[in-house]
C-alpha cells in the first residue's frame, strides 16, 4: 500500500486511505455470526414463502427501498424505458470492467467504445437498446459514459490484480425458492483470509450520497455474508462528481439491523401482492419522480410545500 501511494494524485491517495484497513481495528468477527444470520433468514423466508402460492418474489435493493418508502408507489406499474442518462451507468461499469483486465493503458474513450460494441451483442433489452441507438443518442451515451469512466480513473488508484478486484459482481441467496435476494455490486476489492473479513464493497454514484445509498450497501453486505459465510470488511459509497467516499465498517449490529429491515420489506411485499392488503401512501423523496404524483393528494401537497418559500 505505501509503495503504491507514491505517484498518486491527492484524491487517489485519499481513496486509498478510505479503502485500506485500519491498523488499530481488530478485523475478526465471530464465526457463528453468519450461521445465525442464515438461520434467521431461512426461518423467515420459509414462513413467508409458504404464503406465496407459487408466486416467485425477487428481492433487490430497489424493491426493498420502494416498498419501505411508499407502498402505493411500489405497486405502481413499471414504465421503465432506457434513456442515454440511464444507460451511462451500465456502459461505464462495463468499460471499468474492461479496464481492470486490459493489457496496456487504454483511454476512457477506447474502453467505452469497446463496451458499447460488446453490449450491443447481448441478447437482452439493453442490448437491443444499444444496438438500435441513433447516431445522436449513441454519441450522447458515449459522452456520458466517458465522463464517468474518466472520473473513476482520476479518483481511484490503479487496482492491483492481487487485490482481486471485480466489477458487476452478482450474488444471490438462497440458491432457489419462492423468495430470492439478488444483488449486483459495482466494485468489490479483496477477498477473505480464512474467516477474517477483507472485502470492500464499493458503489459508484453520480451526484450526492443519500441515506438510501448506504442502505443499499448494507443489503449487499448482508447477502455477501449469507452466501460466503464471511462479511465484507467495509462499505463505500463513492461520489465520482466530488471524489469523496462515504465509508462504513461492517459490524454484527449493522448486519442484524439490515436483516430485520430486509425481512420487514419482504413481509410487506407478501401482504400487498398475495394477501391483498391495501397499500399505504407515504409522501417522501420519491414523490418527485413518481408516475402517480398527479393523482396523489399527499404527494402533490408535499411537492407544493417544497416549492413554497414561505412554508415551514
Amino acid at each position: 500500500m505505501s509503495e503504491l501511494a507514491v505517484g498518486l494524485t491527492p484524491v487517489q491517495r485519499r481513496t486509498l486511505d478510505d479503502l485500506r484497513r485500519d491498523g488499530d481495528v481488530d478485523p475478526r468477527l465471530d464465526e457463528q455470526l453468519a450461521a445465525d444470520l442464515r438461520s434467521q433468514a431461512d426461518d423467515a423466508l420459509g414462513q413467508l414463502g409458504a404464503r406465496l402460492d407459487d408466486v416467485d418474489l425477487f428481492v433487490t435493493k430497489h424493491t426493498i427501498a420502494s416498498v419501505l418508502a411508499c407502498e402505493t408507489n411500489y405497486l405502481a406499474p413499471d414504465d421503465f424505458t432506457w434513456t442515454p442518462a440511464r444507460a451511462r451507468g451500465k456502459v461505464s461499469h462495463r468499460a471499468i470492467q474492461l479496464l481492470l483486465n486490459w493489457r496496456g493503458e487504454p483511454t476512457p474513450a477506447d474502453l467505452v467504445n469497446e463496451a458499447l460494441a460488446r453490449l450491443a451483442d447481448d441478447e437482452n433489452s439493453f442490448g437491443d437498446y444499444i444496438a438500435g441507438l441513433s447516431s445522436a443518442d449513441e454519441a450522447d451515451v458515449r459522452g456520458l459514459a466517458v465522463e464517468r469512466v474518466t472520473k473513476f480513473v482520476e479518483c481511484f488508484p490503479p487496482l492491483d490484480r492481487r487485490w482481486h478486484p471485480m466489477t458487476e459482481a452478482s450474488t444471490q441467496y438462497p440458491i432457489s425458492g419462492p423468495i430470492v435476494f439478488r444483488a449486483r455490486v459495482d466494485l468489490v476489492i479483496g477477498r477473505p483470509n480464512g474467516s477474517e473479513p477483507r472485502k470492500v464493497i464499493v458503489d459508484l454514484k453520480s451526484g450526492r450520497i443519500v441515506d438510501r445509498h448506504r442502505e443499499d450497501l448494507r443489503f449487499y453486505a448482508l447477502i455477501e455474508t449469507l452466501c460466503r459465510g464471511v462479511p465484507p470488511r467495509r462499505l463505500a459509497s463513492f461520489a465520482l462528481d466530488s471524489g469523496v467516499a462515504v465509508v462504513e465498517d461492517v459490524t454484527p449490529v449493522l448486519l442484524q439491523s439490515t436483516l430485520r429491515r430486509t425481512l420487514d420489506a419482504v413481509a410487506r411485499m407478501v401482504e400487498l401482492r398475495v394477501d391483498g392488503r391495501s397499500p399505504e401512501v407515504t409522501p417522501g423523496p420519491t414523490c418527485g419522480w413518481c408516475q402517480l404524483l398527479d393523482g396523489c393528494e399527499p404527494g402533490t401537497a408535499r411537492m407544493a410545500r417544497l416549492h413554497d418559500p414561505d412554508a415551514e
